[in-house]
């Protein structure tokens, strides 16, 4: 399978399993992941829209284990920080060796410290034909990495995970999502919260009543000039009361709602 780690590639390969790398494939966007969990994506990678751009040949995504790049008998992937400090810091020597191979992609390095990943930045990344994820861990990762083998760092939001696996993952999905194709109706990505810089309005299916609460009748009209107008003015008041630093200047109380 495409998303697994080069390690069994090779092994799947020598086992008929994988085509070669000659093989006719569909044009795909590469995602690679460089971790020191590789077994962290096994499952997800293969479910959902994700499973299905792979299967598609939209997308192919390569796991590369920063293990196999460790440091002497032990594989050592980090060091106690210099100047003193708590935790451990990740190791220049071992990612210079991962990242140096995929200098031809586009490497963002997840991280707290990284600017916030916007529906915005999916859709640039989702734009490049190879994008590398790298998942820091530990305390944090070595400076030089950043300065010399990385082309963004980007976080998830103002909150701190154990390591930067679970930020990847969201991050294959958002991309993976947008990619002509990916999703059974091509509208879809283009109606939803953050496209046009609003939340998404309330959402209703069947039954129309259920114990007494009723979907909006504006909703069953059949009227679709109305209809947009209360998504619209939903949007906006969702937006005014969860969300407003999203609003741009002069949305304030009771404006651009015309």
């Amino acid at each position: 399978m495409r998303f697994m780690s080069r390690r069994y590639q090779r092994q799947d390969r020598r086992q008929g399993r994988l085509p070669g790398p000659g093989a006719d494939t569909l044009a795909a966007v590469r995602l690679v992941l460089v971790t020191i969990f590789p077994d962290y994506f096994r499952s997800p990678l293969a479910l959902g829209v994700v499973g299905r751009a792979v299967e598609a040949g939209l997308l192919t995504v390569e796991v590369v284990d920063l293990r196999e790049h460790g440091l002497g008998r032990h594989r050592q992937l980090d060091d106690a920080p210099f100047g003193g400090g708590p935790g451990m810091v990740m190791m220049v020597e071992p990612l210079a060796a991962a990242l140096e191979p995929l200098a031809g992609t586009y490497r963002v390095l997840l991280t707290p410290a990284g600017r916030p990943t916007t529906q915005a930045t999916l859709d640039r990344w989702a734009a490049l034909p190879a994008l590398t994820l790298v998942c820091g861990r530990y305390e944090g990762v070595d400076e030089r990495v950043a300065e010399h083998f990385i082309e963004e760092e980007a976080s998830l939001g103002d909150f701190v995970l154990a390591g930067g696996e679970a930020a990847a993952l969201a991050v294959v999905e958002g991309v993976a999502r947008l990619l002509p194709g990916a999703l059974g109706n091509p509208e879809s990505a283009g109606a939803e919260s953050f496209r046009d810089g609003l939340l998404e309005e309330p959402l209703y299916t069947r039954p129309a009543e259920f114990r007494g609460w009723a979907v909006p009748g504006v909703l069953l009209s059949g009227d679709h000039a109305r209809i947009a107008a209360w998504r619209r003015g939903q949007r906006l008041q969702r937006t005014r009361e969860r969300r407003p630093d999203l609003l741009p200047p002069g949305f304030a109380e009771g404006e651009g709602e015309g």
